[in-house]
């Protein structure tokens, strides 16, 4: 993996064709008052992004010429929107091999996450841990096909539905993908993957993240082009045909 200083090589027609940079709307993220977790500028600390691993949550080929990395909360409306085009683009090259999805969790469910010192997102966490709980019961298949039905099921949260999902639903998501629903429940019930839903967040404010959903996309040649937002099917695409051709 490149760091930081290599990543501003990637020839200017390859930036262009990937218009995917700040600008979108996100949900933002500040630490609460008191807080040790301090923010690092978004692109400081790049550098520091996990590399992949099989402990990930990978859709697609796991040796793809493309990878994006997404850190995500499945609270967030823009999370949702954003999950809709992933999923064409892995329609789209996953079949190929030529691009890999990697999720991570980054739930917005910290006190002064709202500018009142709210919590923005209160399930997040809780519905990370459903995701976990899903892939501990049944692997990668019944965790991507857990995450669909929730990203799908969960609606944009406002001022009628604040918190998003009824959090009844998780099991009925765990039923309605074939998971056993008596283990789902117990697995959930105890926590068991709370630690690791919070090491993945604090990961990802290591690295710079303010909101999400925050995507690195790691190019063939190992470059990292951060972007962040709902970014839309045709500029990803756009991005995508423009690196595999390069193959930068």
């Amino acid at each position: 993996m490149e760091k930081q200083s290599q990543i501003l090589n990637i020839p200017t027609a390859i930036i262009i064709a990937g218009a995917i940079v700040a600008g979108a709307i996100i949900w933002t993220l500040k630490p609460a008052p008191g807080s040790n977790s301090a923010l690092v500028p978004a692109g400081s600390q790049m550098e520091s992004l996990k590399p992949v691993t099989a402990t990930d949550h990978i859709l697609g080929n796991p040796n793809a010429k493309i990878k994006i990395v997404e850190y995500s909360d499945p609270s967030c409306p823009f999370c949702k929107m954003f999950h809709t085009t992933m999923r064409k683009i892995m329609d789209e090259y996953g079949p190929t091999g030529n691009v890999a999805w990697v999720y991570r969790h980054f739930p917005i469910d910290q006190p002064g996450s709202r500018p009142d010192g709210g919590i923005l997102h209160p399930n997040a966490g809780h519905e990370a841990q459903a995701l976990e709980c899903a892939a501990s019961l049944g692997g990668n298949d019944k965790f991507w096909a857990y995450t669909n039905e929730l990203y799908d099921t969960t609606p944009s949260v406002t001022n009628t539905t604040p918190d998003g999902l009824d959090q009844d639903e998780l099991p009925v998501i765990a039923k309605n993908v074939g998971l056993d629903v008596n283990a789902f429940t117990t697995c959930l019930a105890s926590g068991k993957f709370k630690e690791k839903v919070t090491q993945e967040y604090t990961d990802g404010l290591n690295i710079g993240i303010e909101g999400t959903p925050t995507s690195f996309l790691i190019t063939p040649a190992g470059k990292i082009i951060s972007f962040t937002g709902a970014q839309d099917y045709s500029t990803l695409k756009q991005s995508i045909d423009a690196l595999l051709a390069s193959n930068e």
